[in-house]
């Protein structure tokens, strides 16, 4: 039998696998989807494999400190993913780039990033939010002993999977109840198994990983769940900003508030922060948050299962 640790090493290595794109031609890059089972792509995987292909036509010194992504139509797991890059501008300290992801002929997502040579300046950060340290909260495995047999079938078959990036929530009664919450949530993040040590590959684990909880926040004042049946979520867009050095062999804590929903649509903002309250990376994501209706057309956008 495989251990729980071997299967954990199992998955980080093959989300490693996946961010390492295929260069087809000097701008070109393919990318795969892992066989999860899940009839779309996860929007995590697209931005960071859209952020490796961009990082991949720039010098080593200049790392990423933003991005903003669309989604525009649901990625397809079965076949690879294009990543086309249009290289804007080099510049004497940014760097810019636009990355268009293909698939049957058609754009899935376009997303512009900035790059950045490092430099000093003002430096300063918003407190981090005090919560449980991880070490005091539910791992994964004792959620799924808990829990899991109470759980609906979709649930059980999101849970069960290996995954890259273990979550750690600080509160469950989103998940146990229908009541309306207050618009937060804050859960520990980090990888499985262990990442190199290199900040190109770093950032684009974060990047993965900032998509799996953030659009759940803006179903809190309406006691939904992204699994609820008679609604539609998806990403609908993704903007990234990246302040400091990145270790996601290390628990982050991943802090986020949804201010606004309306118009069939939910804003939601997340920052991330070290176990010793240095925030080194932050976020917002729009998604669509509407009843679904079977005569109707399917939207853009990513749907809301993290791999």
């Amino acid at each position: 039998m495989t251990s729980p640790e071997a299967s954990s090493n199992k998955a980080v290595e093959e989300l490693i696998d996946i961010l390492d794109l295929e260069q087809l031609e000097h701008n070109l890059f393919r990318g795969r989807s892992p066989k999860t089972g899940w009839q779309r792509v996860f929007g995590g995987q697209v931005i960071g494999q859209a952020l490796v292909a961009a990082q991949r036509t720039v010098p080593a010194d200049r790392q990423v400190h933003s991005l903003h992504g669309y989604f525009l139509r649901p990625g397809d797991p079965e076949i690879p993913i294009i990543y086309d890059v249009d290289r804007i501008r080099d510049g004497g300290s940014f760097t810019t780039r636009r990355v268009v992801a293909i698939q049957h002929g058609h754009a899935i997502f376009s997303m512009s990033v900035s790059f950045q040579i490092g430099e000093e300046g003002l430096d300063f950060y918003m407190d981090m939010p005090s919560q449980a340290d991880p070490e005091t909260l539910m791992s994964e495995a004792e959620l799924k002993a808990k829990f899991m047999e109470y759980a609906s079938e979709e649930v059980k078959t999101y849970w069960k999977r290996d995954r890259p990036i273990e979550v750690r929530a600080t509160s469950f009664e989103h998940y146990l109840t229908d009541k309306k919450l207050p618009p937060e949530q804050y859960v520990w993040v980090r990888a499985t198994g262990p990442i190199p040590d290199d900040p190109a590959l770093q950032a684009a684990v974060l990047a993965y990983a900032s998509d799996i909880t953030l659009l759940d926040t803006a179903l809190y004042p309406h006691g939904r769940k992204v699994f609820d049946r008679d609604l539609q979520v998806a990403s609908l867009d993704h903007s990234m900003w990246f302040h400091r050095p990145i270790n996601m062999n290390e628990w982050l804590l991943f802090a986020q508030d949804s201010p606004n929903s309306n118009g069939g649509r939910g804003l939601t903002r997340g920052s991330l922060y070290t176990r010793d309250g240095v925030l080194v990376a932050s976020c917002s994501q729009e998604g669509l948050i509407r009843p679904r209706d079977p005569n109707r057309r399917p939207e853009s956008g990513m749907p809301k299962k993290s791999s």
